[in-house]
């Protein structure tokens, strides 16, 4: 079948879930244009795409076995806040992209805030919400692999992979989950400098845009949490023109940090901000 099959849950339904060979998509969507393109060129991937005229119970979506749900939020109505919680909660593993009319920069920040993956605008071309999808659910298998590995300490801090989370002192720093991927990939790359588009590529999935200063934007918050959770320590180190370096690092007696004043210290343009 070249198109997404029109579908109720099934849980009878056999083939692999979204971390093997076959990813299982089900897109909740009544556009019959975007659903017959986006749902052909999926099978060309061997993916098992499904379409869904509304929204089902969480407990269905659960049967199906997927790896990725596509959502309009103008289908979803007023409870889509709710629906999409509810799922990041109660289905952590499953990668939610969100693709929906337009929408106001606020609406994006909760969705994805309340668990969405990624927020497309309405139109988009059918590659690039796939290339979303893969994205996610290439970091969600990263995130999986590294759920084994030991704790790391430095300083004062400690980065559990395997709740997200970072602590201090026993106490968990507020962290968001893109706040958490970027000092786990900091932490984790030995004390190595990281370009600020290899920050972006294995962060946020996908080439950094020209202009973008997402990943500025994004050590500038992280910093200020680590350094008021930890005072006294500096964590995250600026390389002028190339990226940065994470190492623990005592504060100098005059209050001062190791390395110069940060280069990400001035309000960045906000382009493909996204949590």
């Amino acid at each position: 079948m070249s198109t997404l099959t029109t579908a109720r849950p099934d849980a009878s339904r056999s083939g692999a879930s979204g971390t093997g060979a076959q990813l299982r998509v089900a897109v909740i969507d009544t556009d019959s244009g975007f659903l017959q393109v986006l749902g052909k060129r999926m099978e060309r991937l061997g993916w098992a795409p499904r379409a869904l005229a509304s929204p089902v119970p969480v407990e269905d979506l659960v049967a199906m076995r997927l790896g990725a749900l596509v959502v309009d939020v103008a289908i979803l109505g007023p409870q889509a806040w709710e629906y999409i919680e509810r799922l990041g909660r109660e289905l952590p593993s499953l990668v939610v992209v969100v693709c929906t009319a337009r929408s106001s920069v606020a609406q994006r920040v909760r969705g994805l805030r309340l668990g969405a993956d990624d927020w497309l605008t309405k139109p988009c071309h059918p590659e690039e919400l796939i290339a979303r999808i893969e994205a996610a659910v290439r970091r969600g298998r990263q995130a999986q692999s590294r759920r084994d590995v030991d704790p790391l300490r430095a300083g004062r801090i400690e980065i559990r992979s395997d709740r997200f989370q970072v602590f201090v002192d026993g106490d968990s720093v507020d962290l968001t989950r893109r706040e958490f991927e970027l000092i786990e990939l900091l932490a984790g790359a030995e004390g190595r400098v990281l370009e600020r588009e290899e920050i972006y590529q294995r962060v946020w999935g996908y080439a950094m845009a020209r202009g973008d200063r997402s990943v500025d934007v994004f050590v500038r918050k992280l910093r200020q949490k680590l350094e008021k959770a930890s005072p006294g320590w500096c964590y995250i180190h600026t390389h002028f023109g190339v990226g940065y370096r994470f190492a623990a690092e005592p504060v100098n007696r005059g209050g001062e940090a190791p390395d110069p004043p940060h280069a990400d210290a001035a309000a960045p343009t906000a382009i493909g901000l996204t949590e």
